[in-house]
């Protein structure tokens, strides 16, 4: 009986919304059917951005030492919850300003939509409330990038105030440049889900905040050698990827912008062949550069690919689309090297994955696909370097700031303990420990925290001669 009430309440229900439908239709002159299938794709859309953040999550925490894990996981915790509700308040009206061609533009604080943006009358393909929701799921991943980067050694509250401020404002405007309606676009610039205006944004920043910290402890010695510092769970970072991987299904495909069948299974194929030859690609030239395969290039392979497509995901044949990624997983394989070579410490890859194959990505749309073009690649040149400009300038100068007012990097004790403890107080691995202070000396150990000894060894080093 209740089960008999409750599917003729479904079926009330349902035909409220349908009724509701096809008064909005009749009013705008809209199918209501595709309308409501237009609104729901965009909302799953929006969920699977949504679940990227646990995939930059686990990534992160794999890739990163086990005593810094409780620290990666709040600082992503914070990231997408501080990313939606400035989105709402000032994040959204800068980034879509109205009727604008400029550099900056403003349409207020809050978001308060008239009744006539909850119909078609707002948008053919969803409404005004799941417009800013699959925005908002932007927003925080270029902060998210940053994170990365950053990680083992950047105090807590610093990267709270940075990621904040440039989910808030920077992000925004300059998203506005393209996707706002803004200079770049009446340009011609062409980016058509973020391998710019997310992607390298995020790498910008990232880079600007690895080179203010400088590298880990033990990360490179006086000497100039690279210690290898693995990641503490291998599983976990895979989970990442394949989370990430799932992700940009609606990264890319709710980019569309509408449920039209052709371009969202063309976008969806175009984005998994890319994943999939920049994997190969990254596996074998690590493979044959450090002659062993290496799970984590692999990993990272599948990123570049990804990141690499996603400026022009919905303009690329099948085979152009293989080209880019495989492209890209070359590039990120060498790009990790290079930043190693010159003593940029990135525990994650992130510069490497976002920023230099976000510009890959970005002039791909002007070699490939029915925008290639001599004139379009200028285009696009143009965007990377006014991205780069002023996404770098103001990145630094946020780090500078919070640097000069409430410190960077936690002190040498800090982060030999490890960011849990010195910073939270809670071991992510409550039965494991890294590193313990006897007798004022730092003791490792290596078979329970499963860390490399030269890199402890340099550590311990490096803190003795302080």
């Amino acid at each position: 009986m209740f089960r008999l009430h409750f599917v003729s309440l479904g079926l009330v229900a349902g035909a409220l919304v349908a009724t509701a439908g096809q008064a909005f239709a009749a009013e705008e002159g809209v199918s209501a059917e595709m309308f409501t299938t237009n609104n729901l794709w965009m909302m799953i859309a929006a969920a699977f951005v949504f679940i990227m953040h646990l995939g930059f999550a686990t990534l992160e925490s794999g890739l990163t030492r086990a005593k810094n894990t409780t620290n990666i996981l709040f600082k992503n915790t914070f990231v997408v919850c501080a990313g939606i509700l400035t989105y709402a308040f000032v994040g959204f009206n800068l980034m879509y300003p109205g009727d604008f061609n400029g550099i900056i533009g403003f349409a207020g604080f809050g978001t308060f939509p008239a009744e006539a943006d909850i119909t078609s009358a707002y948008n053919d393909g969803y409404t005004y409330w799941t417009d800013f929701l699959f925005q908002a799921m932007f927003a925080a991943t270029a902060a998210t990038i940053v994170s990365g980067a950053v990680a083992e050694r950047i105090k807590l509250g610093s990267f709270m105030v940075f990621a904040a401020i440039f989910v808030a404002l920077v992000y925004p405007v300059l998203g506005s440049w393209k996707w706002g309606g803004g200079w770049l676009d009446g340009l011609g610039f062409y980016d058509f889900a973020g391998s710019t205006l997310v992607h390298s944004v995020g790498g910008w920043g990232a880079l600007a905040g690895a080179l203010l910290l400088g590298p880990r402890l033990g990360k490179y010695t006086r000497d100039g050698r690279i210690n290898a510092i693995p990641g503490s769970n291998m599983p976990m970072a895979t989970i990442g990827v394949f989370l990430l991987w799932l992700g940009w299904f609606g990264f890319n495909g709710g980019s569309v912008l509408n449920a039209d069948p052709a371009a969202v299974s063309l976008t969806l194929v175009t984005t998994c062949l890319a994943a999939s030859a920049g994997a190969l690609a990254a596996m074998f030239t690590s493979w044959g550069i450090s002659k062993k395969p290496d799970l984590s290039m692999a990993l990272n392979g599948v990123l570049a690919g990804l990141v690499g497509i996603t400026a022009g995901a919905d303009q690329m044949a099948m085979w152009s689309s293989v080209a880019i990624g495989a492209i890209a997983g070359v590039l990120v394989v060498y790009s990790v090297i290079f930043f190693d070579r010159v003593h940029i410490d990135d525990p994650v890859g992130a510069i490497s994955v976002h920023l230099v194959c976000g510009i890959w990505g970005t002039l791909a749309v002007g070699l490939f696909g029915a925008k290639a073009g001599l004139t379009q690649l200028g285009y696009q040149a143009t965007g990377v370097l006014a991205y780069g400009g002023a996404t770098f300038i103001s990145a630094l100068a946020i780090f500078a700031v919070v640097r000069a007012t409430m410190g960077l990097r936690v002190s040498p004790e800090e982060e030999m303990e490890g960011l849990d403890i010195s910073e939270h107080g809670m071991p992510a691995y409550a039965d494991f420990q890294t590193v313990s202070t006897l007798g004022g000396h730092a003791l490792a150990r290596v078979s329970e925290s499963r860390e490399p000894a030269g890199a402890y060894a340099a550590e311990l080093h490096l803190k003795e001669a302080r």
